[in-house]
């Protein structure tokens, strides 16, 4: 299966929450990956904000034509904690 993007929304600061079609999603924080003459500009939050998911690439893209490979996001997802089940059943 090729990996892809499938849902990208801005969460807060640099973090990105993300949906893989192979049904993994959670958050990624792009703060440190934001350097380069592609992605420098990015900093600018209303510029990184202004991401969308292309139907295409199948990842996230930027105006200036920045963009992220999916396997790039995938390796750097933080899955949310799953709440735990106190109870014990009997």
């Amino acid at each position: 299966m090729i990996l892809q993007v499938v849902e990208a929304k801005y969460d807060r600061d640099y973090v990105v929450r993300f949906k893989f079609n192979d049904g993994a999603e959670g958050f990624v924080d792009l703060a440190d990956e934001l350097y380069g003459e592609m992605f420098a500009p990015l900093r600018d939050m209303q510029k990184f904000k202004a991401f969308k998911v292309d139907p295409e690439l199948n990842t996230i893209v930027w105006e200036n034509g920045a963009d992220l490979a999916p396997e790039f996001l995938r390796d750097r997802l933080l899955v949310p904690s799953q709440p735990t089940n106190q109870s014990n059943p009997q």
